[in-house]
């Protein structure tokens, strides 16, 4: 009867696990999001480089073909790197394009500490991205 007991609890304490996994905000590695933040001012993107060490930042518009080619490879990053990443549309947010010179998309910027270390423009191969992100973390 004792192992019943202790089966028992063993489930138990699995249920309980992945209740609080189900609870708990989707994360990549480290406690970075592991999607895409969609940031809408600069208020959203200032929080978002305070709030992680390393931010990769895609400026982006929905009609352009190179951004739609780097969006897989920028969703992977989020899921698989420490670095957070935040995508900015630039034809809702010009303010923002502006502020960070973005002149044609896609353009990433890479923050670490809460500044802008990085700048690449057109699409990227995740490899590279990732060795990139790597050298700030």
């Amino acid at each position: 009867m004792m192992s019943d007991e202790e089966s028992l609890e063993d489930i138990r304490q699995r249920k309980r696990e992945q209740l609080m996994e189900r609870e708990s905000p989707a994360t990549g590695a480290g406690d970075t999001p592991a999607e895409p933040i969609h940031v809408s001012g600069t208020d959203e993107l200032t929080e978002a480089t305070e709030q992680y060490d390393v931010v990769l930042v895609d400026f982006y518009a929905d009609w352009c073909g190179p951004c739609k080619m780097l969006e897989p490879v920028v969703t992977d990053l989020a899921a698989d790197t420490d670095a957070a990443v935040a995508k900015v549309d630039v034809d809702a947010n010009q303010p923002l394009a502006r502020e960070y010179g973005v002149q044609g998309v896609p353009t990433l910027i890479l923050f670490a500490d809460g500044e802008p270390v990085e700048r690449l423009v057109g699409v990227q191969d995740k490899d590279a991205l990732a060795n990139t992100i790597a050298q700030y973390q």
